[in-house]
């Protein structure tokens, strides 16, 4: 009779280690995962990654090389042009803006490409209609046709080995439309 039971016994223990089993391979995963959602948005485990920022060198050039440079400003010539309205009465736009470049040593390469950028800016104005300038969407979309236009003016010539000047945004001082 003591035979039976241990039969008995054995099936029920299988069930129940296999279930306790099955609920473990779960939760070790689950609490892995909550550790390290926890070790990463604490700031933890980006640096031991290496995705962390590079460690200041002894003597600091390290930090000076990569610290973020203040942006330059480039005042644009005032600009007044008409605009492609129709009728008979003619619409005028008058634009003061400045040009937001990555290098202040840029200055010269964007007073020598002057020419081509008062025209660039000038042919696409002429070409907008006064409909396209009301509000702050006709004013987003000059400012992405505008930096997209000087960035265009700015590429320096085929086997040039000079870096690029860079435009990264136009500020409007001034934009009159009558």
């Amino acid at each position: 009779m003591s035979a039976a039971p241990e039969a008995a016994e054995g099936p029920d223990a299988a069930k129940g280690g296999g279930g306790k089993k099955k609920l473990l391979m779960l939760a070790v995963p689950l609490v892995l995962v909550g550790v390290g959602a926890g070790l990463w948005f604490t700031g933890i485990l980006p640096p031991l990654l290496g995705m962390g920022p590079p460690p200041p060198a002894a003597d600091g050039t390290a930090a000076a090389d990569t610290a973020p440079r203040p942006p330059a400003f480039f005042d644009m010539p005032e600009i007044v042009t008409n605009l492609n309205a129709t009728g008979r009465r003619p619409v005028f736009v008058k634009l003061r803006s400045k040009l937001e470049i990555t290098r202040a040593e840029d200055s010269a390469a964007i007073t020598a490409a002057m020419p081509r950028l008062l025209d660039l800016f000038q042919t696409y104005l002429r070409e907008t209609r006064p409909e396209e300038l009301r509000g702050s969407a006709g004013t987003h979309r000059l400012r992405e046709e505008l930096v997209a236009r000087a960035n265009i003016a700015l590429t320096p010539p085929p086997g040039s080995t000079q870096p690029a000047p860079r435009v990264t945004d136009v500020l409007f001082v001034e934009i009159l439309v009558q």
